[in-house]
């Protein structure tokens, strides 16, 4: 198992509309996600920064990796591009987390 942590970042008062569209995350999505091996993932909010923190566990780099080709990703992605940061392909804005230590 692989742990992996990126930042994100939310316009500012958005997280409740955030955390509406992920309490009805479509079945296609989350079929997608546990296909391409995540084991699990969870997205943490700092209200005094608006940055999201994405928290996942998943079996295979290359394989998380084929996630940004999947129609459905795309499709969510345009879904999502109104409330975070997003690159031109609407893809979110992430940093890769560095773990500095583990208990």
């Amino acid at each position: 198992m692989i742990k992996k942590a990126i930042r994100m970042k939310l316009y500012p008062d958005l997280k409740g509309e955030y955390t509406k569209r992920h309490k009805e995350l479509w079945p296609e999505m989350r079929k997608m996600l546990k296909e391409h091996g995540a084991i699990s993932y969870s997205i943490f909010f700092d209200p005094e920064t608006d940055y999201l923190f994405g928290y996942l566990e998943i079996e295979d780099e290359e394989k998380w990796a084929q996630t940004a080709d999947t129609e459905i990703n795309r499709k969510w992605w345009v879904f999502t591009e109104n409330v975070m940061d997003t690159n031109p392909d609407n893809s979110p804005v992430t940093v890769d987390l560095e773990k500095v230590f583990e208990l």
